[in-house]
């Protein structure tokens, strides 16, 4: 008789010590332990995302001995609560926040979070742009996340990392239509006057260009506030189609007039898409001196 299989053995998924109940509770497993195919793929996406995030919020810890780390959209957590479980469950210090504008989602975070006995982790139902004056919130936060964030928000996350002072932001952006609009806007005069503006003529074109420069602004605004920016795929396309993965990291290297550069170049492409109404959004903080 073959000996039974143990659950690593059945579940290459899972990582060493990482907690069953947790997995089930988030209905990743099934009541049975096991996996189907859409949640080992959400499961997939989640590791390849922790992937990135868990050695930064290693060196931050190494660096000052504690770690906070503000999660916006969070959902049901799976990030958060598989980042606590995987990182910080087995040291003594590091904090996770769920930031989530539905209460009753809020409500079973906490809870699931009580009976996990993960005691440092906290969730607030408010929406990312309050989070910034929330005052339950630590006036500090080392990473900042935003899974998925649709449209705005994202750009209310970056606002949030830059004014915490974030040593790391990691962003999957998703649904951007606010520049495709002001796009739609302004387009007989684009198309009056510039050639490129055939590449946003047609209405699928412009929701499509638009969502790639909305993610052009953002790595140009990140930038003029002195992150070093990579993006890259978050996971096969085959998975999703909101891939795109924005890591930035604050960069002492950065120099001033690099800052200013990245500024420059922001309102420059504004300006030649005809998307002056948005350089609040985008630019409306100087480059510090």
């Amino acid at each position: 008789m073959k000996p039974q299989k143990t659950l690593q053995e059945q579940l290459p998924e899972l990582r060493e010590g990482q907690s069953i109940e947790l997995l089930k509770a988030l209905h990743i497993l099934t009541r049975e332990g096991k996996l189907n195919q859409d949640t080992r793929r959400k499961l997939k996406q989640v590791y390849h995302l922790v992937q990135f995030i868990e050695p930064l919020l290693v060196d931050v810890l190494k660096a000052r001995g504690d770690v906070t780390l503000a999660d916006h959209g969070a959902g049901k957590s799976y990030l958060g609560f598989i980042l606590y479980d995987l990182v910080l469950k087995s040291r003594s210090a590091g904090w996770v926040w769920g930031v989530e504008t539905r209460a009753e989602l809020v409500t079973k975070s906490q809870a699931l979070a009580g009976e996990l006995g993960f005691e440092r982790m906290r969730f607030l139902a408010t929406t990312v742009q309050q989070a910034l004056a929330h005052p339950e919130l630590p006036p500090r936060f080392d990473v900042v996340t935003a899974l998925h964030a649709c449209d705005t928000a994202t750009d209310d996350a970056i606002a949030f990392g830059l004014a915490k002072q974030a040593t790391h932001m990691v962003l999957v952006p998703c649904c951007q239509a606010e520049v495709a609009g002001v796009m739609r806007q302004h387009k007989a005069l684009s198309l009056a006057h510039k050639p490129l503006a055939e590449l946003w003529r047609h209405p699928l074109h412009t929701r499509e260009f638009g969502s790639q420069i909305t993610n052009v602004l953002r790595c140009l605004q990140l930038e003029s506030h002195g992150y070093a920016v990579t993006v890259t795929e978050l996971v096969g396309w085959e998975h999703s189609m909101k891939n795109e993965l924005i890591l930035a990291r604050r960069d002492a290297g950065v120099r001033p007039a690099q800052q200013a550069r990245a500024r420059e170049r922001l309102l420059q492409v504004l300006d030649e898409l005809n998307l002056q109404p948005l350089t609040e959004r985008f630019a409306g903080a100087a480059v510090p001196a």
